[in-house]
């Protein structure tokens, strides 16, 4: 393949690198310069990643050319089309098959790269997803779940835009999906799960929050501790929120708009008189570690769960940072191997009420 014989020009072969990663550098309103850009903080941070970009070849070398960098981590593959938000998502991978998009997703299924990070067409990358690589062994659905930010640290939002027409089973492999996710790489231990309602009470709910409680209470292999509230999602009182996708989008977008405009009032209001100048400066340092925290870009992209390979979504506002945080929360995932995990565990549950109901015939 073109691709390959490009990548092996080098003095080392590109596939002993221990992390290859693909980049969409022409998805997302940014692009190429911002994706190039955090494409090139990463590979300077960490010499154990090789980035494979796709995209037009002159535009994205145009970029490169800015930078110094080591030219082993980074190769290119020419791609001729590219997909836009407008088109519809399954037209557009069936028909533009030489898209940046499409040609990187199959370089994640051939597994010729480890993971595929992009800031283009959410319905385009999730149907790209879920088709071209697919899903895993016994998922039903793969839901998008991205780490936001909380004041005890960070929540996992799962689904946030992948499932609106979700059911009640689809929900409990969410929160499977999540705790194993929440533990394995983020590192919180017995991880609370709740889901998304209008009430903490149980009855509290629509049909399908109602229905999914009860299956979530009786899942031996989560701590489910009953419903949340969404003002309490920033206070950080449970670590998996499970919601369906529209739901989920919902949040997602008022948290990060809700944040971005309290920073921007705060910085106004510590600019309008010159004693707020001066009280500005000396709570400058403080204030900028505590706004970092409720920064989303800080916790990179949100991983479609539950594939045959590792997809990640970027906002398609995405600059270098949120590149950078998600190219080393790819590593991180690889390194965990969750998706293998996310498999097993799903594989076990199976098994498990395949056994419990021969037991209830018996």
């Amino acid at each position: 393949m073109i691709f390959r014989e490009y990548f092996l020009k080098g003095k080392e072969p590109f596939m002993e690198y221990k992390n290859v990663i693909a980049i969409d550098a022409m998805g997302g309103d940014n692009a190429p310069a911002e994706i190039i850009k955090g494409a090139i903080e990463a590979i300077n941070e960490r010499a154990d990643i090789k980035l494979r970009l796709f995209g037009d070849k002159d535009k994205i070398e145009t970029e490169l050319n800015k930078y110094t960098y080591n030219k082993e981590q980074i190769g290119i593959t020419h791609t001729t089309e590219e997909i836009s938000c407008n088109e519809a998502p399954a037209m557009a991978i069936k028909k533009k098959k030489d898209s940046s998009l499409v040609v990187a997703i199959k370089s994640v299924k051939s597994g010729e790269c480890d993971a595929i990070v992009s800031a283009g067409s959410s319905g385009a990358i999730l149907v790209g997803g879920q088709v071209l690589i697919g899903k895993g062994k016994g998922v039903k659905r793969a839901p998008l779940a991205p780490l936001t930010p909380t004041a005890k640290g960070v929540s996992l939002l799962i689904d946030c835009g992948a499932n609106v027409d979700a059911r009640p089973e689809h929900l409990l492999q969410f929160a499977q999906m999540g705790s194993i996710y929440m533990e394995d790489v983020v590192g919180v231990k017995n991880p609370r799960v709740a889901i998304v309602n209008i009430g903490a009470e149980e009855a509290k709910g629509n049909a399908l929050v109602k229905e999914t409680y009860p299956l979530l209470k009786a899942c031996k292999n989560i701590n489910f501790i009953g419903s949340i509230e969404a003002r309490d999602i920033p206070k950080g009182e449970a670590d998996v929120i499970v919601t369906e996708a529209f739901v989920g989008n919902v949040i997602l977008k008022l948290e990060e708009g809700l944040a971005s405009t309290l920073i921007h009032v705060i910085k106004e209001g510590m600019m309008s008189t010159t004693r707020s100048k001066i009280g500005g400066l000396l709570v400058k340092p403080a204030l900028k570690d505590t706004l970092k925290t409720f920064d989303a870009t800080e916790y990179g992209g949100a991983p479609l769960l539950g594939l045959k390979g590792l997809v990640v979504k970027i906002h398609g506002s995405a600059k270098a940072k949120e590149t950078k945080k998600a190219i080393f929360q790819c590593v991180t995932f690889k390194e965990q191997r969750i998706n293998e995990k996310i498999v097993a565990h799903l594989a076990e549950e199976i098994e498990q009420a395949k056994e419990e109901k021969a037991g209830e015939q018996e």
